[in-house]
């Protein structure tokens, strides 16, 4: 069964997917070892390993940090396409390259492409209704091509500054050319429970730990009960990864040693990596062949 099967599955059965937003091969084995069912591969994460942020990721790029999450884990990886990394016609090329790469779908956005820094700063760029609109519908032609099962996820950044009634109304416009789920950013809690009564299509909330711009956070199962499909988990492994070896360098050179952990919880630890990454298999085989 391919992976875009197996995401189709998970949604048909009223599965809620929380999401964790990765960015290599081993934290997203440490997603799937922790009992999720599908990861993410998002923008934010993508520009922030490569130190360069998320307007200046190019296709490739993008592509490549999802194909080799994908090839390490046995669960669906959804990926992040910002704005389809142009026109209609380089939409449909990005739908392409994701199937190609194993992700099980896409979000497409209706910002301006290329995109700006400023929106990390909360900046809509938002193209027209219709233009927007003509982009998802190309992509969705593109999935039927390829891979029906693939998932389009259209998602419109437009609730942050001209409100629920905008970003709605395009959602359900994308719904109406193939959408298979909408993303929105609600401002408010009451536009978040709002949000799944006037779109038509099934939603994801993006849950954005450390937003400056006051978005509200919640539970997966507050998101669940509100009529919610999935959560996007954006910045929680790579905030709490960023912070913890942060602190470890900072101890390691003030003091020449790092005790946070004890000798044998690292130990452990190293015995934890080599497990989540089969190690004793390489063992084995080598024992059977070259280590005699």
């Amino acid at each position: 069964m391919t992976v875009t099967n197996v995401l189709r599955n998970l949604i048909a059965s009223g599965t809620f997917l929380h999401l964790p937003s990765v960015y290599d091969p081993l934290s997203a084995r440490q997603v799937q070892q922790a009992g999720f069912e599908a990861t993410y591969v998002g923008g934010y994460v993508s520009g922030a390993i490569k130190t360069i942020s998320e307007p200046l990721l190019t296709l490739t790029e993008q592509v490549n940090i999802a194909s080799e999450v994908a090839k390490s884990v046995s669960i669906p990886v959804l990926a992040d396409a910002g704005a389809g990394f142009g026109e209609p016609l380089h939409a449909m090329r990005t739908v392409r390259e994701f199937v190609k790469a194993g992700i099980a779908g896409i979000h497409i956005e209706d910002q301006l492409f290329p995109k700006r820094a400023h929106y990390h700063k909360y900046q809509v760029h938002a193209i027209p209704e219709q233009d927007f609109t003509t982009k998802i519908e190309f992509s969705c032609k593109a999935r039927d091509e390829v891979d029906p099962n693939f998932l389009i996820i259209a998602r419109t950044d437009t609730c942050r500054e001209m409100g629920l009634k905008e970003a709605s109304q395009r959602i359900n416009a994308a719904g109406e050319v193939g959408a298979d789920m909408g993303l929105i950013f609600p401002r408010t809690n009451e536009e978040t429970e709002e949000a799944p009564k006037v779109c038509n299509i099934p939603l994801v909330y993006v849950q954005s730990r450390g937003n400056r711009d006051g978005r509200p956070l919640f539970s997966r199962q507050q998101l669940e009960a509100f009529g919610y499909a999935m959560c996007i988990d954006a910045q929680v492994v790579i905030a709490a990864s960023f912070v913890a070896q942060r602190d470890m360098l900072k101890e390691l050179r003030e003091t020449g040693d790092y005790k946070a952990l004890t000798p044998q919880q690292m130990v452990i630890a190293r015995q934890e990596i080599e497990d989540i990454i089969d190690l004793n298999t390489h063992y084995e085989i080598e024992a059977a062949t070259v280590e005699t």
